[in-house]
Formats: structure tokens, sequence, C-alpha cells
């Protein structure tokens, strides 16, 4: 069985659930997640197996949201912990995982600031579209959590949404983006979650 434990916080520390994006807190947008953002799983992965993740490995997945990493993780290595501050995502996780009978996937309602990794450290740490969730100061106490929980030489996969561009181009290149997105009713992401991104969530800068 899958186990999922709930870690608490202390007052001083960010509030990483309202932190999290309305989205991610949403139950329609939780259930048609897996619909309009393919995490290509199986490619990374291969991509972590081609630099080192064996069968022993123990990994982390940080931001977890719908698990589709940590399922495909799961098929691979005997022990994934999936990590995730939004009641709503771990919830999701937890149908798939029964639906799905994987049964070596530790759940923990937690964040990059609250995660306690115990037994072996982690192997691997992973981590797709979530450290923008923190402002940039957290960012670093994040990933300075994430190096005392990995053994040396261990390996660290994040994939983020970053701003690199001049300070003087914003206007223009943020537009830019923004139009790309559909209508709010479509099957993709929309022009609405795009400028909420923006507006809402901290994507660093180069």
């Amino acid at each position: 069985m899958s186990r999922t434990d709930t870690v608490r916080q202390p007052g001083w520390r960010l509030d990483q659930v309202a932190s999290a994006g309305r989205e991610n807190l949403d139950a329609q947008h939780v259930a048609r997640y897996d619909a309009i953002e393919d995490a290509s799983p199986d490619r990374e992965v291969a991509l972590l197996q081609q630099w080192g993740m064996a069968r022993e490995s123990v990994v982390v997945e940080l931001g977890t949201g719908t698990g589709q990493f940590a399922v495909a993780a799961a098929r691979v290595c005997d022990r994934v912990v999936a990590v995730d501050v939004s009641p709503v995502m771990i919830a999701e996780l937890q149908t798939k995982l029964a639906r799905e009978h994987v049964d070596n996937v530790d759940v923990m309602q937690a964040g990059f600031l609250d995660y306690e990794h115990g037994g072996a450290p982690a192997d691997v740490v992973y981590s797709r579209y979530a450290l923008h969730h923190l402002p940039d100061f957290w960012k670093g106490v994040a990933l300075a959590r994430i190096h005392r929980m990995l053994r040396p030489g261990g390996l660290l996969r994040v994939w983020d949404v970053v701003y690199s561009f001049e300070p003087h181009e914003a206007e223009d290149r943020l537009e830019a983006w923004c139009a790309t997105g559909g209508p709010n009713d479509g099957d993709g992401w929309s022009r609405a979650d795009y400028e909420e991104h923006v507006r809402d969530e901290h994507s660093t800068f180069t």
C-alpha cells in the first residue's frame, strides 16, 4: 500500500499551499491536468537511467502533481517518494496509484520547504514546473534542503519556466507568450492561465 503523511508547518514558513497556485487547488483543473499537460515521464525516466538511475535508486519527486513522473519511475525503481502540497493533487495521485496497482510510491503532503526525507539518502531528486511557486529567497532555501537530502554524486533534475530576456523586453515578450494561450474553455492552457502565471507566480530571471 502507498503511504500518505502530512507535515506540520511552523508559523514563520511561507504558506506553500497558498503559493501552490489557484489551479492546483481546483478539483476541475486537477481532473483534466493529465489531458492538457504531458510531462513526458517515460522519456524523463529513460534520460535519468542514462545518467545512472537504477532499480535500487531512491527517487524523490518534489511537486509531483498528478504523479505522471512518479508512476513511471516506480515501474523501474524500488522506492519513489511523491511530494506535493496540494491536497487535491494528492487525492488525484492516490486514485491513480490504486487504479494502476502501483504500491511502491510513498505519498507525502508537503513541499520543498518542509519535506523531511527519511531512510537512505535520495539518489535522484526530480521536479518539474513546481519551483516557480516559491519566491526567489525560498527557492534558495529549497535548493539547500535538496542538497542535504541527496547522496554525494546524486542527480537533481529541475524543469521550470524561467524568464530569459532583458528587463526592457518584458512587456513585449510576456505579451507574446500570453498570446499563445487558447480560449478559456479550450482543451489546453489558456491565455488566462499564462497571465495568471506571470501575475501571481514566481518564475525566476536568468
